[in-house]
């Protein structure tokens, strides 16, 4: 039993550690309280290709208490230049019959949702993103951590 989990915990740390392709690949821990509405997490890109295209993802890590089907997020993104982009995401992290659709081992789960695909940066610098969650609780329980992830595309 305990060579099974082994086993188990060994493949889910070989897919979530970075691939060769990342630029840029980090978590934030959410509090174990809850994720205020309030708070925002904050991830400093640095970009220095501008010719190479990039896929963009927002990752999550849940807990199995997690109330809800979907996670609506909310995205401000600074450029180098100053200039700000508002964004929003839905992140399904369940099924229709509540079955979670991230993977990993016992009660977390952990899924890597596509935000934007084959983009290509402007400038160089530093891309700032703010999250912050868009559900109606004041406190969110059931968020473990809040990621996001950046990659280049390979070309097949």
């Amino acid at each position: 039993m305990k060579t099974k989990v082994l086993i188990a915990l060994l493949i889910v740390l070989t897919n979530v550690g970075c691939s060769k392709n990342d630029v840029f690949f980090q978590y934030q821990n959410i509090e174990s309280k809850g994720w205020n509405k309030d708070s925002l997490y904050t991830f400093d890109i640095t970009v220095q290709d501008t010719l190479t295209a990039y896929n963009l993802y927002v990752n999550i890590r849940n807990k199995g208490e997690y109330p809800y089907q979907n996670l609506w997020l909310f995205l401000n993104k600074t450029n180098p230049d100053s200039t700000q982009m508002k964004d929003s995401i839905e992140c399904y992290l369940a099924d229709q019959r509540g079955k979670w659709l991230g993977f990993g081992v016992g009660s977390i789960k952990e899924m890597s949702v596509l935000y934007q695909q084959n983009i290509r940066f402007k400038s160089p610098g530093i891309y700032r993103y703010k999250i912050v969650h868009g559900m109606r609780d004041t406190i969110l329980i059931g968020i473990n951590d809040i990621g996001m992830r950046l990659e280049k595309v390979v070309k097949q």
